[in-house]
Order: C-alpha cells, then sequence, then structure tokens
C-alpha cells in the first residue's frame, strides 16, 4: 500500500500537509465569483488526507471515498459554473505540488516510484469521478432547461393554435355565406362579369383558411375515411386551379400509370396536392422560367406503395434546404407562412406515407409516397 514500506514519508507529508496545502491554493485559478471559493482548502485537505491514509483502507474502501468527495466537490464546481477545463487544471497542481514535496525526502526514485504511482492512482480516479459527475450533472440541466424551453413554447404554440382556430372558424362562416350568394348570383345573372373570379378567389381563400384548420388537427373530429380513385382526384385539383395554370401559361405534361384506389381523407390529399403543384406554378410565375412546365406522374412501388412525383422546370431548391422547407414558418415568400409543406407533411405521413424533394439545375421533384388500397378495399371503393 501506500507508502507502506516508508512510514517516515506518512510523518513528512502530515508534518507538511498545512505548507503544502496553502502551496496549492495560492497556485490555482480562483474566480472571485466563485461562491464555493471558501471550500477550497478543506477540498484539497480531504483528497491529501485520502492520499494519506490509504495504506490503511482496502482499495474498494479507497474507490468509494474518492468517489465521495469527487462528487461533492464536482457539485460545487457545477452550482459555481466554472470550466471544467479549469478545475482539472487545479487538481493537476495538487499532484506536481505532491511531486515537488516527494523530491526533499531524500528518496531515490527507485525507492518513490510506487508512492509515485499510488498518487495517480487517487488523482486519476478522482479526476474521472469528478468530470464523469460534472459531464452527467451539466447535461442533467441543458436537458431540465431545453425541455422547459420546449414545454414553454409548445404551450404557446397550443395556445395560437387554440386562437387560430377559433378565429378561423368564426372566419370561415360568413365565408361560406358568400360563397352560397355568389351561387345564387351566377344562377340568376349567368352572364354577370366577374362572378367566376370571385368565386376562384373564395375557393383559393377557403383552401388556405383550410390549412390551418388541418393544423390544428380539429378538423378530424367526426371524420371518416373514405376510398378514392387517385386520377379522379387529381382531375379535380387541375379543374381547381387551372385559372392560375392558364394565367401563368404553364404546360401540365399529365402521366398518370393505372388508376389506383386509396383509402384515407380525400379532402386532405387533395389539399397536399393543390398545395405542392400551386408553389410550382407560384415559383415558375415568379422566376419567369422558360417553357415553364409541371409534370406529374405515378408509378406502383412493390405492390403496395404508389408514387406520385410532381416536378417543375423552375429554379434549383440548394441541398441543405431539402428537409428545412417541410419545417414549421419556413417560408422563401415575402407573404407566405411557412405551413403550406409543413402541413402536406403532416398529412401525408398521418396517411402512413412520405414526402420528400429532390433538386436539380434542371427540375424539381416533390414525391408522394401512399399506400395503395388492396384488392379487397378497392370493392368498396365510394
Amino acid at each position: 500500500m501506500f507508502m507502506g514500506d516508508h512510514p517516515d514519508l506518512i510523518t513528512f507529508f502530515a508534518h507538511n500537509k498545512n505548507q503544502l496545502v496553502q502551496e496549492w491554493e495560492n497556485a490555482i485559478m480562483i474566480y472571485h465569483g466563485d461562491p464555493f471559493k471558501g471550500n477550497i482548502r478543506e477540498n484539497g485537505e480531504a483528497l491529501l488526507d485520502v492520499i494519506l491514509k490509504m495504506h490503511t483502507i482496502s482499495k474498494e474502501e479507497l474507490l468509494t471515498v474518492i468517489e465521495r468527495i469527487a462528487i461533492d466537490i464536482s457539485e460545487q464546481r457545477v452550482m459555481a459554473d466554472i470550466n471544467i477545463g479549469d478545475f482539472v487544471y487545479n487538481v493537476n497542481i495538487g499532484r506536481t505540488i505532491l511531486y515537488s514535496y516527494l523530491s526533499r525526502t531524500g528518496l531515490t526514485w527507485s525507492e518513490l516510484q510506487k508512492s509515485i504511482n499510488d498518487i495517480n492512482f487517487c488523482f486519476d480516479k478522482f479526476l474521472y469521478f469528478a468530470v464523469s459527475h460534472f459531464s452527467e450533472a451539466k447535461n442533467k440541466i441543458i436537458e431540465e432547461k431545453t425541455l422547459f424551453i420546449d414545454s414553454t413554447h409548445q404551450d404557446r404554440l397550443t395556445l395560437l393554435g387554440q386562437m387560430t382556430s377559433s378565429f378561423i372558424h368564426e372566419f370561415r362562416n360568413p365565408l361560406t355565406s358568400v360563397q352560397g350568394f355568389i351561387q345564387l348570383l351566377k344562377a340568376d345573372y349567368p352572364n354577370m362579369r366577374y362572378l367566376d373570379i370571385i368565386s376562384s378567389e373564395l375557393d383559393q381563400l377557403n383552401f388556405r383558411i383550410s390549412q390551418f384548420l388541418l393544423l390544428s388537427k380539429k378538423e378530424l373530429i367526426g371524420k371518416e375515411k373514405v376510398y378514392f380513385k387517385l386520377n379522379n382526384l387529381i382531375d379535380e385539383v387541375l379543374n381547381f386551379l387551372y385559372p392560375s395554370i392558364l394565367d401563368g401559361k404553364v404546360k401540365i405534361l399529365n402521366h398518370l400509370n393505372g388508376d389506383f384506389t386509396l383509402n384515407g381523407y380525400a379532402d386532405e390529399i387533395r389539399q397536399v396536392f393543390i398545395n405542392i403543384i400551386f408553389n410550382a406554378i407560384d415559383v415558375l410565375n415568379h422566376h419567369e422560367a422558360e417553357n415553364p412546365t409541371i409534370g406529374i406522374k405515378s408509378t406502383l412501388e412493390d405492390h403496395s406503395m404508389i408514387k406520385i412525383s410532381i416536378s417543375n422546370n423552375g429554379p434549383v431548391i440548394p441541398a441543405e434546404l431539402h428537409k428545412t422547407i417541410f419545417e414549421p414558418f419556413f417560408t422563401t415568400k415575402k407573404l407566405g407562412t411557412g405551413l403550406g409543406l409543413f402541413v402536406c407533411k403532416e398529412i401525408i405521413e398521418k396517411h402512413k406515407g412520405k414526402l420528400t424533394c429532390d433538386s436539380s439545375d434542371d427540375i424539381t421533384t416533390f414525391s408522394i409516397y401512399l399506400p395503395v388500397a388492396s384488392r379487397d378495399d378497392k370493392q368498396e371503393t365510394q
């Protein structure tokens, strides 16, 4: 055990203990704002006492004592919010001072070797326990702060969602009435100018409102999944967006293979197609692409998933944004909400599918993967 062969060493260090600790205290880095700077001398004495008494206890007991001291001191260092590097530096200063005192004993290197090994063992174990606990405590603090921030942010989002949903429902009621009166005017005055334009604009406004309602998820109450044909749904979307397609002089290349049946919320899937195609039209218009073109293609993958690709020949989307564009409130548009693609991704994932983006200099493609209804299901198609 430590100094067992040289009891005079123990007497030597015990006699010089106060001076040794004082030199250690004078040499370390101390911050004036440290609330535990008054404990520094006490901590140094505790570690030195362990080294001096290690020959009287077993290795297991020694490690237990060292770990307890290390945890107590590291707790102080965590609360003092100091740099862990400074702490390690201060501990090793004590090790160096111990070495310097060993050189004053007059013993040979071979006689001191075991004592040096024992000192290193105690200091290394102390640092291991202290730094490990320090890191765990710091990580716990970070996790708690992150959890608090996330919780606070989630509470605000929940409140915002409730306010938005309530407001939009109130807004949608008069909008529905206006749309009804437009239909009546069309019936009574079929040749009246601008009614089609007004109706189309109201549909677009209703579409934007539906995005917020889907985000609040309150529209799901009472809704049931239905079976529907993919091709019919896309035709409806293209008819709905026809004024925008015509206005932007966009060419639509429609290559739908087969007539697949899907099962889900048809109005939500329709919302996804409208949003992605309308975004493509908007991008092509704003960047004045040559021969603006949107391609729509469907293919069967693995006999269970249908892949619908919606491509445009607009500007490239940088690779680092391929995932960011699906995050809430991310938008490159001056008047955009940043909810469109986020809502689309939420809808597709809710239908057990996925939504991806791939972009190059020539073409940008949004790919939608959705499960195909089984053969038995197809017989029930509505």
